[in-house]
């Protein structure tokens, strides 16, 4: 058994884990603008609620970049106090057991490839839109991380006036002065004005996959995220703009699949533990 831990803005979310099953679940707050210690005690107090001798080792995803070789998180989004987190050390020294610390897209793509959408597929790129827009990369069933745990980091790539987070993420329902959760409320009754709005996001997720295609050429992009639960009102703008690709052998080849499973990423952290 192992735990698997998905460490979010708001939430810790933490559960035993055994072939892809997960047995024990728990959701606590997690103080997220609390200094180091504090966060570090709340995270440790959460874990200690299901450990038990049967745990071989901890998985964790955090929001962050990770030297995932020494278990360092630095500069976790959204949790300030995190400038650099040994937080591997912290851990095993607290449980005796194996940590492994990685991005918490990098462990939803890993949970989507082996208990997921894309287990048939060896090669793919798994794409959460959400708060911000990450990604994970897997090349040959290895995840594919770079020098500093960056390589999927294609929100930060340039786009338009600005980067694909800025229209493919929440940050794009701000220039409309709503939210992504009040936009799919409007859309689900109907009101047109929020289906239009739908388009153009799904017109701008449609370059991005683009731009996926071009730099990684995936047997399959799998779609995660708390916006992608709102597919039904922008997939159709998205096929639509990949309609356009230059190379439309490539879209042909390529799945394109969205995430249906709620905990994907706590059992892709947990399966990061051999």
């Amino acid at each position: 058994m192992r735990i698997g831990v998905d460490l979010g803005a708001t939430n810790i979310r933490a559960g035993i884990v055994e072939a892809g099953v997960i047995y024990r679940m728990i959701t606590e707050p997690f103080p997220h603008d609390k200094p180091e210690k504090d966060t570090i005690k709340c995270l440790i107090g959460a874990i200690r609620k299901i450990m038990n001798s049967n745990i071989k080792g901890i998985g964790i995803g955090v929001p962050s970049i990770v030297d995932t070789r020494h278990g360092i998180v630095y500069n976790a989004v959204n949790i300030p106090s995190w400038k650099e987190v040994h937080l591997k050390e912290i851990l095993e020294h607290e449980f005796r057991v194996p940590v492994i610390v990685n991005n918490d897209c990098n462990c939803f793509t890993f949970g989507e490839r082996y208990y997921g959408e894309a287990t048939i597929y060896h090669n793919i790129v798994g794409v959460t839109l959400g708060t911000g827009l990450g990604a994970g990369i897997i090349i040959n069933n290895m995840l594919y991380e770079g020098m500093n745990t960056s390589a999927g980091e294609i929100g930060s790539l340039p786009y338009l006036d600005s980067d694909y987070e800025n229209y493919c993420a929440s940050n794009f329902f701000d220039k409309y002065k709503t939210t992504g959760y009040n936009l799919y409320l409007r859309a689900k009754d109907g009101e047109q004005e929020a289906l239009s709005v739908w388009g153009i996001f799904g017109y701008h997720v449609g370059n991005l996959i683009k731009a996926i295609l071009l730099t990684y050429d995936p047997e399959a992009i799998v779609i995660g995220g708390s916006i992608a639960k709102a597919r039904h009102y922008f997939d159709k703008a998205m096929y639509k703009q990949l309609s356009t690709f230059l190379y439309p052998h490539m879209i042909k080849n390529v799945e394109i699949l969205f995430s249906k499973k709620e905990d994907i990423g706590l059992l892709g952290a947990a399966a990061l533990i051999p």
